[in-house]
């Protein structure tokens, strides 16, 4: 991959904070076998009266049976439009071991579009989360344009916030010391 020498990590982190992970989920990833992260996006403009799209998704990680070599980085598969932009995120996050040779693939349902704000559909989402006692489901919200990035946030931070456990799990297992 080339990255232009102008390519700006602050840049970067206003990105990765203009999205958010407004509804979290606290269980841990499978160190083993893959694993599925449902989730739902809201995008839309942050002022009243404009509209905001909702749309149902999921992330499978993937992790391969045999690793080799000439494969190392993760890969993303349906979360950006532009190539460059899956390149970009690939390259920055293979440098945590956390995401070395996983694969990720998004795939979502249709959008629906509601009239409320960002924080109303949240809202409504979180409370028929609550009313069907769903603990697995994550709601993410983003700017127009940013909901890849919003939905690799997420899968990046349960891969994460999972690791201290994987290597644990690991080293019960024998595979490290």
């Amino acid at each position: 991959m080339n990255f232009p020498d102008e390519f700006d990590e602050q840049r970067f982190i206003e990105i990765w904070t203009a999205v958010q992970i407004e509804r979290p989920v606290n269980f841990s990833l499978f160190t083993f076998g893959d694993q599925n992260l449902p989730y739902f996006l809201v995008c839309g403009a942050p002022q009243r009266g404009s509209t905001v799209s909702i749309r149902k998704g999921e992330v499978r990680i993937t992790r391969p049976m045999i690793i080799t070599p000439d494969r190392m980085e993760p890969e993303f598969q349906n979360f950006f439009e532009e190539q460059e932009e899956a390149e970009l995120a690939a390259f920055l996050l293979s440098r945590t071991a956390g995401f070395s040779n996983l694969k990720f693939t998004n795939t979502n349902g249709p959008e629906r579009i509601v009239s409320d704000s960002i924080e109303e559909a949240v809202a409504k989402l979180n409370q028929q989360l609550d009313d069907e006692e769903e603990e697995h489901v994550a709601i993410l919200s983003a700017p127009p344009s940013m909901g890849g990035i919003a939905v690799m946030r997420y899968a990046a931070e349960r891969v994460w916030e999972s690791a201290p456990g994987n290597i644990q799990e690991l080293r019960e297992r024998g595979f490290l010391n």
